[in-house]
Formats: structure tokens, sequence, C-alpha cells
């Protein structure tokens, strides 16, 4: 049986084209099949799945099914009860079978997780959003079948991006008129064909063809300060370069895809390099995870922090939970010393960034602004996040350790 990573190659865009082709026919004459969307998500999880990666597509048929008892049972729940304790245990239980897969390789030497499958991260902060939002009460109309369809919708499954249950179920319960849905399909092709050139070509130089040269060369340069050289200064823009294109690319694969369906999932990058400092730059790298952890993490740190009057000042609060939110990010990368490293250099970043932006308003009239300094701003950032992902690809590891 034939197996595809997503978006992978051409014959499994020929096989999404034949696939949405009735579902875009349809969408034009104002009629949504949900049937046949079912149907063709349940064609493209096998053709992920199947095959030899069979014991994945078992482990999401249980994750599903443990997944979809969570959320159901804590919806019937919340109608009646609101316990604390009851909550913080299902958030728990949600959270568990990633933690496991995420914990694994660090204690079994690599080995990965029996449970773990292709984009269980994002499927978990899902499930947790889902209870999260119960919990609040902006969620009051749980429904099984579309939670499912929430799930398990294929463009999105591997790596997102991450989108909200009330915003998709507001499209999949909809059909959105001719001219809307026009616009949505110029927008889909157009996505689809700019992430053919970051994917598949700039992707493509920069991993594939420049990566490796510059890593042997880094390699061959040790022995001075820290083993650094040149050749790893370039690798570190490389990478960069191949990591924004690669997961970029794929992110306008997975929104072209969703807009041609009529679901306008999020974007997942807002020219990420003309960020003129960190937080801004998190507010459009990996747009739907970083949110994420801003909404369901750092903002619920804060109000338990404040709530419960741990800290004296708000901006020793907001350190701490940049500090602590950060973390959290490096742990979810992976159980190693550079992830865990790289999650620590972003919080500490965005702290400094704070002392920052709040020096610069108390002393407005003797910081320049203008224009020199806005591009010395994006320079520092751009180069700041290019180290950061010097940490986060390993090769120091490599480097150091090997």
């Amino acid at each position: 049986m034939l197996t595809f990573e997503p978006y992978g190659n051409p014959t499994y865009f020929a096989l999404l084209g034949v696939a949405l082709l009735p579902l875009m026919i349809g969408l034009l004459y104002g009629k949504r099949s949900r049937l046949y969307e079912t149907l063709i998500s349940i064609f493209f999880l096998v053709l992920t799945f199947g095959g030899a990666k069979w014991t994945q597509g078992i482990a999401l048929i249980i994750y599903i099914l443990y997944e979809v008892g969570l959320t159901w049972g804590y919806a019937v729940y919340r109608k009646n009860h609101n316990s604390g304790p009851f909550f913080y245990l299902m958030v728990i239980l949600a959270i568990a079978p990633l933690t496991i897969v995420k914990v694994t390789p660090a204690v079994e030497n690599g080995q990965s997780s029996l449970i773990g499958f292709l984009g269980i991260s994002y499927l978990t902060f899902r499930a947790v959003q889902t209870i999260m939002e119960t919990r609040d009460g902006t969620l009051k109309n749980y429904n099984l079948m579309t939670f499912l369809q929430f799930m398990l919708f294929f463009p999105t499954i591997s790596s997102g991006p991450i989108d909200r249950y009330r915003r998709f179920e507001a499209d999949y319960r909809s059909v959105p008129d001719r001219e809307k849905y026009l616009g949505m399909l110029q927008k889909g092709i157009r996505y689809l064909f700019v992430g053919f050139l970051y994917k598949f070509i700039l992707a493509y130089y920069f991993g594939t063809i420049l990566m490796p040269k510059l890593q042997l060369m880094a390699m061959h340069s040790r022995g001075g300060f820290l083993d650094l050289s040149w050749p790893l200064v370039g690798y570190m823009y490389a990478y960069s370069a191949d990591l924004f294109f690669d997961f970029a690319g794929y992110s306008l694969f997975a929104v072209g895809t969703s807009y041609i369906m009529g679901i306008a999932t999020p974007m997942n990058f807002k020219q990420p390099w003309r960020s003129p400092n960190i937080k801004d730059f998190w507010n459009r790298w990996h747009i739907t995870l970083s949110f994420w952890f801003r909404d369901f993490i750092y903002m619920r740190l804060v109000f338990w922090f404040m709530k419960h009057k741990v800290f004296k000042k708000p901006t020793t609060t907001a350190n701490v939970t940049y500090i602590i939110n950060m973390l959290v990010m490096g742990f979810w990368h992976g159980v190693t010393w550079y992830y865990i490293t790289y999650g620590l250099f972003h919080g500490v970043a965005l702290m400094v960034n704070d002392v920052w932006l709040r020096y610069k308003k108390k002393h407005r009239q003797s910081v320049p602004h203008n224009h020199f300094t806005q591009i010395f701003a994006i320079f520092l950032t751009a180069n700041l996040v290019c180290f950061s992902f010097l940490i986060f690809s390993g090769i120091l590891d490599k480097i150091w350790f090997q």
C-alpha cells in the first residue's frame, strides 16, 4: 500500500487535485457535502498513516478515541459542575500522551514511543484548548461529530496551523457565497504556488544543497574559541532560511488546501523577518502556535499569579511567566539541552525586550526613532533569531560533544 508524507511529492498533489474538484464545484454552487469531506479526509489520512506507517495509524485511532472521550465527558460534566481540580485533571490527562511521546526518546536512548504519530502535538493543542474553552464557558455547544472533523481535518493534521474549535465550526457549518468562495479559491491557489516556491525550490536549496556542505566545513573548522567558525555562521543563516521556507511552504499548502475546501484556516507566518523586536517576531512567526501558548499558558499563568498575589510587581509576574512559557515551548520541541536552551533564550529575550520598550517609552525624547533605527532594530532582531535557531538546530551538540 502506498504511503505519502503530506504535500511531499507530485503524486500527492495530483490526488489532492482530483479529490478537491467535486468539492470545489459544489461550493461554487452553494453546496457543501460533509459526507464527501469526511470521505476524502479518511482517504488522505489512510495515505498518510497506512502502509508502512500502519502502527502510527493505530496509534492515531486510539488517541482520537481517548481525546474524544475526555472532551465529550468534560463537556457533559461542565453543564452542571465546575470543579477546579477535575478541570486540571482533564488537562493533565489530555496532555499525558504527548508528554510520554516527548519524554520517551530522552529516557530510552532515542527510541520513539509506540503511541507516537505524525501530528500528535497539534492534535493535543486542539483537544486541550477545547477543554479549556469549555471550562471558560466560551465553548457552550460541544458537538461530537464536529469535534471529530476538527481533529481529523486532513490539510492541517500533521503540522498545523492550529485552528480553534469555534472558528473552525463556524466555517464548517456554513457555505460561503459564490463571490466569497471565488476569493478564497483564488487565495488558496496562490498559496499553493507560493508554497511550491518556498518548499521545493528555496528550502531544497538551503536545506539539501547548502547546509550539508556548511555543516561539514564547520565540523572540520573546530579548534577555535568554543569551536566557532565562519562556516558555522554560514550554517546558522542557511538553517534559518531552510527552517522558514520549509515550514512556511508547508503551512501555505495546508492553508491553501483549506481555503479551497471553504475553511479559512489561519495563516502561520506574516513576514517575520521584518520584525523590529522579539515580541513582534512571535506575533509573526508560527503565529497559531505562539498565540496558543499566549492564550492557554502565558495569560492563564499571569492571571493565576496575580489572583494569588505571588509577586508584588506586574513586571515580575510578566518576566517569570515569559520564562515559564518559553521553557514549556522548548520542552515541547523535545527533551534535549538545545531545545530547552532555545526556549530559555527566547524567554530572556522577551524580558529584555520589555525592559527596553519601557525605557524607550519613559525616555521618548532622548531615544531616537527614525528610519535608520527601525532598520537596525529589524537587523538586530533577525540576527538574534538566527542565533537562537543555531542553538535549536542541534549542530552545536554535534560540534561540542561528538
